[in-house]
């Protein structure tokens, strides 16, 4: 309760209760024995969920970095109601990413990254493994492959798995807008906006 004292150990000043609801809980440091000096306590923790004024929840939540994380605050900013649909991922991310395509175009791989060591090695895992046909399925094997690449290739493969690239969900109501706006967002490298025959905004940095 504020206000309230925890009283301490015979000797001791009682020490000052903090309310609960201010800070992030963090472990309390035992008393120090008499005569020693206790240690300074430590800095405030800042609340996981307090983000800096100004930004965005949604698009901090894409964990996008340098030009990609400016260009999608600048787009956001032209055009307010454009929906992110994916930002940096992991291994597992962009297995799944990929299955999801994958159960609906078998050939979405080759169609669809530059020919790399990796993008050779995932549509071969499609290719034979053609009983293999739900997205979960395709992801998991997927991600067997995705393992046994090096860091160095995996970058090669896509952008969004270092945190260079976003997704948007495309729409009709003002496409020719955003699109335009996509294309001309600083440091720009490549907008899809099919991939594989798929319909999907793609844009890497």
């Amino acid at each position: 309760m504020p206000g309230t004292s925890i009283p301490g150990p015979l000797g001791m000043a009682a020490a000052r209760a903090i309310d609960a609801g201010t800070l992030a809980v963090t472990p309390t440091p035992p008393p120090a024995p008499v005569g020693v000096a206790a240690p300074a306590p430590a800095a405030a923790p800042v609340a996981a969920t307090a983000a800096p004024p100004g930004t965005d929840p949604d698009i901090e939540a894409l964990n996008l970095r340098g030009t990609a994380l400016k260009a999608a605050y600048a787009l956001k900013k032209a055009h307010p109601s454009v929906k992110f649909t994916s930002g940096r991922r992991d291994k597992a991310d962009q297995a799944r990413a990929m299955a999801g395509n994958v159960v609906e175009n078998r050939k979405w791989i080759e169609q669809t990254y530059v020919s790399t060591t990796v993008s050779k090695a995932c549509q071969k895992w499609v290719d034979d493994n053609p009983e293999k046909k739900t997205k979960d399925e395709i992801s998991e094997g997927l991600l067997t492959v995705l393992d046994e690449q090096a860091d160095d290739d995996l970058a090669k493969l896509s952008r969004h798995l270092s945190g260079d690239a976003f997704d948007v969900q495309p729409v009709e109501t003002d496409a020719d807008a955003i699109k335009k706006s996509i294309r001309a967002l600083e440091g720009l490298d490549k907008f899809l906006e099919q991939e594989g025959g798929l319909v999907r905004w793609h844009a890497q940095f």
